[in-house]
C-alpha cells in the first residue's frame, strides 16, 4: 500500500505526501478513501463557473460546507469527472487540488475551513506534467514582472457599444445640467453691490436609454454593462500583521462583494502590501474565470508583518502606468488599519510631508497625470488618518473612515457604486462676466482646482468625474454695478465643457446666463435659500479645519469652541429657520465632532479621522463613510447618488454581518437585491 500511495502522490505532483486524514480505527479505509477521492477522474473540462450573485459573497455561519462536496475555496462543487482532482487534508477538510495549491503558494499553510495548522502541505510539481497533471489556468500563478504591461486586452469599445450609442438619448435634457441662483433676483438701478454671490449648480445626467419608446433609469449593473463606461479599479490592500482575526476576513468579504460586482469588461488589479508590497493579480478582466482567479488570490490572504503603505501605492500606480490597454474610467481603493512603519515624513500633525509619498503621476493638480483618484480607506482606530486623507486630497479621491470593522463592505459598496456609474468626465466649468465693466472677487470651489485671470473677468474650475445624477455647487461672487438704463442685467456666462465616456463624444458643453432685474427699487428682498445653504457647508467646513488645527496643537477646548460657534451661527440662517435638511445635518456633525474631540484619546482614536472624513467629503461634495455605518445618519448619506445607495442597499441585504471566527471562509448565500430591498 505505500509503493502504491507514493507512485500515486508523484503522479499528481505532491511535493511530500498528500496529507492523510487522523484516524484510529479504521485506517486501511481511510487510505483507501484518499485514494479514491485524489485520484478522481479527470475529464479535461473545467467545471462550469457560476452565476455571481449581485449581493456578493458571504460569510457562513458552519464550517462543513467543504464536507458536503463544496470547496471552501473556489465555491463549485467537488465531484469525479469534472476535470479536477480532490485533495483532503489531515483534518479531513476536502479542495480542488488546484485551489489548495495555489492557496497554499502565498504562505497559507491553515486550513481555510477549520483553521487547523497543518504539518504538511500539498504542492504542485509544475515540472512532472504526467498525462492526467492538472494544468494551471492562465492567471493562476500571479508572478511578478518587472513591467506590469500583462494585463487582459479590453473589449473591442466601438464594437460592442455600437448596439447601444444609437439607444442613448443624448437630447439636452439628458446632459449637463446647469441651475443658477442669484444671491437676490433684484438689485436696485441706483445700487451697487461689491461681494454680490451667485451659486453654479451642476447635474451630471442619470443612466437613460430609449426602452419601448420611453426611457427608463438603469442602474451600473453587470447586466447593463454596456450603458456604462467600463472601469480599470486597483485595489491595494494592508495585510500587516495587525490585520489578523476578524479584519482580514472582513476584507476578505468586502472584496469578494468588489469582484461580484464588477462586469466581464471590468478589469480589477490587487496589490497587497506589509513591509513590502507586492501585485498578487494583474489587471484582468472580470469575466468568469477572471473571477474565480480574483476570488482564490483573496481568499489566501494571510496577514503578516509590517506596513509600507507608500510601497503599496507606488505599485498600484504602476499598474496604470504600464498597462498596454485602457477602460475609460480608473481608480485605485487603498484601505489601512495602521501607520506606515517604513516611511519618514515630516508631518507636525498636519502632513505637510505626505506629498512625497503620493506618486507625481497621480497629483490632480499636475496637469498631464494619470488622473487617477485614491480612494482611501481607515480601517479601525489606529491608522493613520493624516496620510490616508492626504493621499486621496491629492489625487481628487476620498478619505473614508471605517470605525466599525462589519461595515467595511458597505464601505467598499458605496465606492465602486460610483465609480461604476461615471457619465461625465474631465469636467471644465468656465466663468465669464458678461459685460466689461464687471469684475469677479472670488470663485469657492472647494478641494477643486479654480483659477481667476489677471483682469478678474474669467475663472476655471477643474471639476473632474461626477457619477451619474451627481451634483456639484460652487460659489461666485462679483461687483454688481450701479445700473440706470435698463431694467435687466446680464452677470455670468457660465459654460460646461465635459467628456462622455460611454460614448466617447469630447468637447461636450452645456451654457446658462445668469440675470438680475434692476427695477427703480428693489423690495422685500430675500437672500436665495439656496445660496444660504452652500454658505453654510463651506462655512462648516472652514470651522471644521480651523477646530482641527487647534486639536492638533493640542488645545481641545479651542477646537470645541470653534464648532460650538460655528453651530450657532448655522442656527440663525435663513436656511436652518427654514429646515433645509442640510443645515440641520450639518448641526448634526459638528455637535458629533465636538464629542469626538472631548479628551486627547477620543479624538487621537477617533475624531481626527472622523473630521477628515467630514472635510474629504463636504469639500469634494462626495459621499464617504465615516463612523461605524455608511447610512446610520443623514450627513453621513450626504453627497450619495442613487447608484452608491443602490449598491450599498445591495450589501446590506445580506444578514450575516459579523464573522464568528477568522477562519470562516466566504461563500455566497440566498439574498435579495438592492432594488427590491429599497423603500
Amino acid at each position: 500500500m505505500e509503493s502504491k500511495w507514493r507512485k500515486l502522490k508523484l503522479a499528481l505532483g505532491f511535493k511530500k505526501t498528500c496529507i492523510l486524514p487522523k484516524t484510529t480505527d479504521q485506517p486501511s479505509s481511510s487510505i483507501s478513501d484518499r485514494l479514491s477521492s485524489a485520484s478522481a477522474s479527470l475529464s479535461g473540462r473545467r467545471p462550469s463557473t457560476p452565476t455571481p450573485s449581485s449581493s456578493g459573497l458571504r460569510l457562513s455561519s458552519s464550517s462543513s460546507s467543504s464536507s458536503k462536496g463544496t470547496c471552501a475555496i473556489c465555491l463549485n462543487t467537488m465531484k469525479p469527472g469534472q476535470g479536477q482532482a480532490i485533495f483532503t487534508a489531515e483534518c479531513s477538510h476536502s479542495f480542488h487540488f488546484q485551489c489548495i495549491t495555489s492557496n497554499v503558494r502565498y504562505g497559507n499553510q491553515i486550513c481555510p475551513v477549520c483553521r487547523a495548522k497543518w504539518k504538511e502541505v500539498p504542492f504542485q510539481n509544475t515540472a512532472s506534467n504526467v498525462s492526467h497533471d492538472i494544468s494551471q489556468p492562465r492567471g493562476d500563478t500571479w508572478s511578478e514582472p518587472a513591467i506590469f504591461d500583462d494585463d487582459d486586452e479590453v473589449l473591442d469599445q466601438q464594437t460592442s457599444i455600437t448596439h447601444h450609442v444609437n439607444d442613448v438619448d443624448h437630447s439636452i435634457e439628458n446632459r449637463m445640467e446647469i441651475t443658477t441662483y442669484p444671491e437676490v433676483s433684484a438689485v436696485s438701478k441706483s445700487d451697487s453691490h461689491d461681494n454680490f454671490t451667485v451659486l453654479v449648480h451642476l447635474k451630471a445626467p442619470p443612466y437613460s436609454i430609449k426602452q419601448n419608446g420611453g426611457r427608463s433609469s438603469v442602474e451600473p449593473s453587470v447586466e447593463t454593462s454596456p450603458s456604462r463606461a467600463r472601469v480599470d479599479l486597483v485595489t491595494v490592500l494592508d495585510v500587516s500583521g495587525s490585520m489578523t482575526g476578524s479584519k482580514i476576513t472582513l476584507l476578505k468579504q468586502a472584496m469578494s462583494f468588489v469582484i461580484q460586482n464588477l462586469s466581464s469588461s471590468d478589469r480589477l488589479s490587487i496589490i497587497v502590501f506589509s513591509s513590502t508590497a507586492r501585485r498578487i493579480f494583474p489587471l484582468r478582466r472580470m469575466n468568469d474565470d477572471g473571477r474565480q482567479q480574483a476570488l482564490r488570490a483573496v481568499n489566501a490572504l494571510v496577514p503578516n508583518g509590517g506596513t509600507d503603505i507608500a510601497e503599496g501605492l507606488k505599485k498600484g500606480v504602476k499598474v496604470f502606468v504600464d498597462r498596454r490597454w485602457k477602460n475609460p474610467v480608473g481608480g485605485i481603493m487603498l484601505l489601512t488599519d495602521g501607520q506606515d512603519t517604513h516611511n519618514i515624513c515630516t508631518t507636525a500633525g498636519i502632513g505637510e510631508g505626505y506629498q512625497s509619498l503620493v506618486p507625481n503621476s497621480i497629483h490632480r493638480n499636475n496637469g498631464e497625470g494619470l488622473k487617477i483618484p485614491v480612494h482611501a480607506f481607515g480601517f479601525g482606530v489606529d491608522h493613520d488618518a493624516t496620510l490616508m486623507h492626504s493621499i486621496s486630497e491629492i489625487s481628487g479621491g476620498t478619505f473614508s473612515f471605517i470605525e466599525a470593522e462589519e461595515v467595511i463592505q458597505d464601505a467598499f459598496a458605496q465606492c465602486i457604486g460610483g465609480l461604476l456609474s461615471v457619465v461625465v468626465q474631465d469636467l471644465h466649468v468656465e466663468v465669464r462676466c458678461a459685460q466689461s465693466r464687471l469684475q469677479l472677487s472670488s470663485v469657492k470651489a472647494g478641494s477643486y482646482q479654480s483659477t481667476l485671470t489677471n483682469n478678474a473677468r474669467m475663472a476655471s474650475i477643474k471639476a473632474g468625474d461626477l457619477y451619474a445624477e451627481e451634483e456639484r455647487d460652487f460659489l461666485v461672487t462679483l461687483n454688481v454695478p450701479v445700473e440706470k438704463s435698463s431694467d435687466e442685467m446680464s452677470l455670468l456666462i457660465i459654460t460646461c465643457i465635459y467628456s462622455d465616456p460611454i460614448t466617447k463624444m469630447e468637447g461636450l458643453d452645456v451654457t446658462s446666463e445668469v440675470k438680475i432685474q434692476r427695477p427703480n427699487v428693489a423690495r422685500d428682498q430675500v437672500v436665495s435659500i439656496e445660496v444660504d445653504r452652500q454658505r453654510n457647508r463651506l462655512q462648516a467646513t472652514e470651522a471644521m479645519a480651523e477646530a482641527r488645527v487647534e486639536a492638533e496643537r493640542g488645545d481641545l477646548t479651542a477646537a470645541i469652541s470653534v464648532l460650538e460657534r460655528c453651530q450657532r451661527a448655522l442656527s440663525e440662517t435663513i436656511s436652518a429657520q427654514a429646515g433645509d435638511p442640510l443645515c440641520t445635518s450639518l448641526s448634526a456633525e459638528l455637535k458629533e465632532m465636538q464629542d469626538r474631540m472631548a479628551t486627547r484619546r477620543v479624538y487621537e482614536e477617533s475624531g481626527r479621522a472622523y473630521v477628515l472624513s467630514g472635510m474629504s467629503s463636504h469639500l469634494g461634495q462626495r459621499a464617504t463613510a465615516r463612523g461605524d455605518s455608511t447610512d446610520s445618519t443623514s450627513f453621513v448619506r450626504a453627497y450619495q447618488t442613487p447608484s452608491m445607495a443602490d449598491m450599498v442597499s445591495r450589501s446590506q441585504t445580506i444578514l450575516v454581518r459579523t464573522p464568528q471566527s477568522s477562519g470562516n471562509i466566504l461563500r455566497p448565500t440566498k439574498s435579495f437585491s438592492g432594488r427590491q430591498q429599497r423603500k
